[in-house]
């Protein structure tokens, strides 16, 4: 209540906090690993790009995003991201504010001419067919659906100019292929979701036939969010300027969710709107580390070491099984595991977080007995090593 007032204070509530026994439970040093953080985004950021950041910082942070100074990274980051997915010469990287959630946003607004056919898998999948259905302006979409753990298949629907996909399910840790399936209409434009799959998944997309391919530098980028990021094909380049012209009686489309204006100014290295200037530059490093140490592939090798070890260790574990049954849909990026019944996951989460090893907790929805290990280029297969030999550790003491 401020100095002098007569209105009454506020009464809060009398909430009741469980008392909830951790057992306490010390992991030897020398078992820990270098790292203990392994959640699925935000996700570890290298240190290395810390101090990179921190060097720039008395030049680059706190200055105008329309300056040289800012611009240099940000076409720095975009002509990484160009490499890094081996994108044609007629490709743009285009960036804008808002993750990807604003990039659905964005898609409904700016990409999608009428109707939607969308896959969805999981939370996140889910979540752009959702968008697509509230928009005012668009039919409602067809979403295809499968059971937590399980992927859909994709199929042509006449009507439809959107085929929307996902790389990788980070709520489930299910891997979908990236292909441009039969399509039933001339001109359709296939958009795959990769926000926690590019740069650490193997794919052409070009060769593949996908038009738009968006993500977010949260996950797999070692970056903060914010921001997200899209490589276009010359057809999705094509339907954004030309869904977002003005014309008589055409759609509103608010300046934030405009393609138009972002392609715009992603090809003079800017943003529409002003920009995490750390997450760009944290981002620009984590992609010069991957295209200096041997590019995608190299990432890629990597991360499947990583999430290979993972499965093997559960596949071959008296309390924990793989969530996804069949190989084949088993993330790269993103393991879930079961635990049995006997070894509470929140339980074990905390202890872990009382040694360090953080973010292990499964995605909250799915209400399982499940931990979610992000297999990322940032976090070396001996730190996933160390964190399967402390969980066996505490298994045996819990």
């Amino acid at each position: 209540m401020a100095p002098g007032s007569d209105a009454p204070a506020v009464q809060m509530p009398d909430v009741q906090i469980p008392d909830v026994q951790i057992p306490a439970v010390q992991i030897p040093a020398e078992m820990l690993p270098s790292d203990g953080r392994f959640g699925s985004g935000p996700s570890r950021v290298r240190p290395e790009a810390v101090d990179a950041l921190s060097s720039a910082a008395g030049t680059y942070l706190g200055t105008s995003h329309r300056r040289p100074g800012v611009k240099s990274v940000v076409g720095r980051l975009r002509s990484g991201v160009r490499e890094l997915l081996s994108l044609p010469d007629d490709w743009e990287v285009v960036l804008g504010n808002g993750g990807t959630s604003a990039f659905w946003d964005a898609a409904a607004a700016s990409l999608i001419e009428s109707r939607s056919f969308h896959l969805a898998f999981g939370e996140f999948s889910a979540r752009f067919g959702t968008v697509a259905a509230e928009a005012p302006h668009l039919q409602a979409p067809v979403v295809e659906s499968a059971e937590p753990g399980t992927r859909p298949e994709a199929r042509a629907v006449a009507g439809v100019d959107s085929y929307c996909f996902t790389h990788n399910e980070t709520s489930t840790g299910v891997v979908a292929p990236v292909a441009r399936p039969d399509l039933a209409d001339e001109g359709a434009l296939v958009l795959v979701d990769a926000t926690s799959a590019a740069g650490g998944i193997d794919v052409d997309i070009a060769a593949e036939g996908v038009d738009v391919y968006y993500f977010a530098p949260q996950k797999v980028l070692a970056s903060d969010g914010g921001l997200w990021l899209a490589a276009m094909s010359p057809a999705a380049l094509e339907r954004a300027n030309r869904v977002t012209a003005d014309r008589p009686g055409g759609r509103w489309i608010p300046s934030f969710l405009n393609l138009a204006k972002a392609i715009d100014e992603s090809a003079k290295n800017q943003t529409v709107n002003t920009p995490a200037l750390a997450t760009v530059l944290l981002a620009a490093e984590q992609v010069d580390w991957v295209l200096g140490s041997g590019g995608l592939a190299w990432a890629a090798k990597r991360c499947a070491e990583s999430s290979g070890h993972l499965y093997r260790w559960a596949d071959s574990s008296e309390y924990a099984q793989p969530f996804v049954t069949k190989t084949d849909e088993r993330s790269p990026v993103t393991v879930t595991i079961d635990l049995a019944e006997r070894l509470d996951a929140d339980v074990l989460c905390s202890v872990l977080r009382a040694n360090g090893i953080v973010d292990l907790e499964g995605y909250r929805k799915l209400g399982r007995n499940q931990i979610r290990v992000a297999t990322f280029p940032a976090t070396p297969p001996s730190d996933v090593e160390a964190l399967t030999a402390c969980i066996d550790y505490l298994a045996e003491r819990l």
